[in-house]
């Protein structure tokens, strides 16, 4: 008989090694808080977002969002862009997407030292059921950013391949227009 507790035990400290382990290193690669990392990586993929946005997909207050964009700017990792009445568009610079390439680098190196000790197909496996979980992790819309906040996007879709989450995000939305119509 299969002990949950045991493998939910084993689920955690893992997820809680590799987080420390990945944010150790991506805040080393780009010179910045976690927050600021993920911020990189979001605008990598999603450019000209607003502090307040970006705030919410990194988890942070509109107040500490625009401390961490303040001093992201300082270090020319972004940069601000007047949009529309007081509206700032924030985009990364060329410095911003260099760091953001680099930690993105730095965040797989970790994670791929930690597959190591797993042939191919319990990485396969491994991906298959990791995939379920995330699946299982996404509650609500604005979920999918949070979750994915520090993600190698490209990786996650390549060759074809679904984002577990995105995936999630699209099956409740549709659920969601399916119900209010």
């Amino acid at each position: 008989m299969h002990d949950e507790a045991h493998t939910a035990n084993l689920l955690g400290a893992a997820a809680l090694a590799l987080g420390d382990m990945v944010v150790a290193e991506v805040t080393r690669a780009a010179s910045t808080s976690s927050s600021g990392a993920a911020a990189l990586v979001v605008l990598s993929t999603d450019p000209g977002l607003s502090v307040t946005e970006l705030g919410r997909r990194v988890g942070l207050s509109q107040s500490a969002a625009a401390r961490m964009v303040d001093g992201l700017e300082k270090q020319g990792l972004v940069r601000k862009e007047a949009s529309w009445g007081a509206w700032v568009r924030l985009q990364l610079s060329d410095v911003g997407a260099r760091a953001a390439r680099t930690l993105l680098a730095c965040r797989g190196d970790v994670l791929r030292q930690a597959l190591s000790r797993l042939d191919d197909g319990e990485r396969e496996q491994l991906g298959r059921l990791l995939g379920k979980v995330l699946a299982g992790l996404y509650r609500q819309p604005g979920d999918a950013e949070r979750i994915c906040r520090l993600c190698d996007r490209c990786a996650c879709v390549r060759d074809g391949a679904t984002c577990p989450v995105g995936q999630a995000d699209r099956d409740r939305r549709a659920g969601h227009e399916r119900e209010h119509g």
